[in-house]
């Protein structure tokens, strides 16, 4: 139930949107007929709480050996931090790249050398910018096997990425998850649904597609 009460707690605070007939660019580039907004999260303690104890149940499920936490910047860093205070252990956070000034330090916190590092973050597209973390953490001499994120679109791209890195990605839940809760909720219809679980299977298809229609 994990999953459910996750799912349920981003669409309590409409954390999750949907757009099927006025379809979104990603920042990864993806032309997407939903939304997911995890930043709201921190302004709502309850549900907050409800993801926070998820990923204590995850670690605890899978059992997750760490040592240590990390977040990558921004959008994990909250959700780190509060994981990492609840359950007594260091933090750490990734930037984007390095700073240019300064000591140029692109993990923020401490030293990760030797250290076996949980990596979490807030949610997981293409799966880029947690790999590239994963990598700068392993190049510092951190040991990083395991990623935890609140969702996932869990698109064959980023299994495939995280499969090659060899990091286990674990998800508090997943957007199949999301769209049935949405459904129960009587947030769009049986229309609505075919068009998002259309862009699930083949993101890139049904952006091509979606350009076709507009030309």
């Amino acid at each position: 139930m994990l999953d459910v009460q996750a799912a349920r707690a981003l669409l309590a605070i409409e954390a999750v949107g949907f757009s099927p007939y006025n379809p979104i660019t990603f920042k990864s580039g993806i032309l997407a007929p939903v939304y997911v907004d995890n930043r709201k999260l921190i302004y709502w303690p309850q549900q907050w709480q409800v993801i926070i104890e998820g990923f204590r149940e995850l670690i605890n499920r899978n059992r997750i050996e760490f040592d240590m936490i990390a977040g990558i910047a921004t959008g994990g860093i909250p959700h780190s931090s509060a994981l990492a205070y609840k359950l007594q252990k260091p933090a750490v956070y990734v930037r984007q790249q390095s700073k240019e000034h300064g000591q140029q330090n692109r993990i923020e916190g401490g030293a990760v050398d030797g250290r076996r590092v949980l990596l979490v973050e807030d949610m997981i597209t293409t799966g880029g910018s947690s790999l590239s973390g994963v990598a700068a953490l392993r190049d510092a001499g951190a040991i990083v096997d395991d990623c935890l994120t609140i969702t996932t679109y869990g698109f064959a791209m980023s299994r495939q990425a995280f499969q090659v890195a060899q990091v286990r990605l674990h998800a508090l839940t997943d957007f199949g998850t999301i769209l049935t809760e949405a459904m129960c909720a009587g947030l769009f219809g049986e229309t609505e649904r075919a068009i998002i679980e259309d862009w699930l299977n083949d993101p890139h298809g049904w952006a091509e597609r979606q350009e076709d229609v507009g030309t």
